[in-house]
């Protein structure tokens, strides 16, 4: 399992939930509201009061992060960096089992499933 802090992330604002699920509304175009508790990116799971607004744009996914004692964030996670994870995470699986790997089309098209929401 992966955390925040695995990923290479902006910041692009801080304030409260509310505030934070705001300023992606006001801000984005291409938002699904997903659950508290819903995995958003290997390992990182949404915090808040549903419905939580998550973005995409640009090759990123953007969407409110809370850490605990630390506040609420909108961070912007580049889909290339979870693509390399994926693909990491994939390489090791295929070796153990002796696979043959993806071509890249489809380990974008798989990630976008594995997001849930694209």
């Amino acid at each position: 399992m992966s955390c925040i802090d695995n990923y290479h992330y902006d910041i692009i604002y801080k304030g409260s939930f509310k505030e934070c699920a705001q300023y992606i509304k006001n801000n984005y175009k291409n938002i699904r509201d997903l659950k508290a508790g819903d995995e958003v990116i290997e390992g990182v799971m949404l915090i808040g009061k549903p419905p939580i607004p998550v973005a995409y744009h640009d090759d990123y996914i953007i969407f409110p992060y809370t850490k605990p004692c630390y506040g609420t964030y909108v961070l912007r996670v580049p889909l290339k960096e979870y693509i390399k994870s994926h693909k990491e995470e994939n390489n090791k699986k295929d070796d153990k089992k002796d696979k043959k790997s993806n071509s890249d089309s489809g380990s974008v098209k798989n990630i976008l499933s594995k997001l849930k929401f694209w």
